[in-house]
């Protein structure tokens, strides 16, 4: 049980490390949206053997962990969750891109180029998702969802499922303690009992949600009818938007490696 709900507390951390007062904190959550997905569809543009341009975006993940005291440790820890994921999808490009890439007298298999490439481009993406979330409350982060205009079902479904975690999580520990005590010694649900676990696992914490929304309405809470919370849009955030947009459209439009390269031959 208290294996579950450490689990739980560390899938909160990042939301705990938002409430910090750093530069990068106070910017308006738009202008840190709009910076993420720029970089994003910039990291996902490169070719697929192109590993070297991706370098330069290494600066963005380093440079916010720095001014905002998030540890790196924390980020890269659930960053490589994602990455078993990517690489079944950078097997098949080994399996099936057969040719070979040559640098001076060294040979290597494109498919391994293009699954280094497809890992680089995944921990990268991954790394500003997870870093936008450490420095944005979650709160003031749907908000920004809704003022550019974000679907309000799509908005809704994602802070329903973040908020919801929480109670799936404590009914399976429940659950899981109520097993250990008719079974003693079993640290799991056996394969036969584990169909009956998920299937009760889910009624019981559907029914605590509908408790849970049931008390939430008794407080006036209504969907779509949030009101929106006022922040001010300040002159550091346009400069936070520009700086950053500009470099990383820079860095897709101008290979720097190649041209650092260039200057010390």
């Amino acid at each position: 049980m208290l294996d579950i709900r450490s689990k739980l507390s560390d899938f909160y951390s990042l939301e705990q490390l938002a409430a910090k007062q750093t530069y990068l904190h106070k910017l308006h959550p738009i202008a840190k949206i709009i910076v993420t997905l720029v970089y994003i569809v910039c990291v996902v543009s490169f070719p697929r053997y192109n590993i070297h341009s991706l370098m330069p975006y290494i600066f963005y993940p380093l440079f916010v962990m720095a001014f905002a005291d998030i540890p790196f440790s924390m980020i890269l820890k659930r960053a490589m969750i994602a990455l078993p994921f990517c690489l079944f999808a950078g097997i098949s490009n080994i399996l099936f891109d057969t040719g070979i890439y040559r640098i001076g007298t060294l040979s290597i298999g494109i498919g391994w180029i293009s699954c280094i490439a497809i890992l680089i481009r995944s921990l990268l993406s991954v790394c500003a998702i997870l870093i936008l979330v450490a420095i944005t409350p979650f709160s003031y982060l749907m908000d920004g969802f809704r003022q550019l205009h974000t679907p309000n079902v799509l908005v809704l479904l994602f802070e329903m499922t973040y908020r919801y975690i929480a109670v799936l999580v404590e009914e399976a520990s429940t659950m899981l303690t109520s097993y250990r005590l008719r079974y003693p010694g079993a640290k799991w649900p056996v394969i036969q009992d584990f169909g009956p676990f998920i299937g009760q696992l889910f009624i019981r914490s559907y029914q605590r949600a509908q408790r849970v929304y049931a008390a939430m309405q008794c407080r006036l809470y209504a969907l779509g009818n949030k009101k929106p919370i006022s922040l001010v849009w300040k002159k550091e955030d346009t400069i936070f938007v520009v700086v950053l947009t500009l470099l990383c459209v820079v860095f897709r439009m101008v290979d720097l490696t190649v041209l650092i390269g260039g200057m010390l031959c």
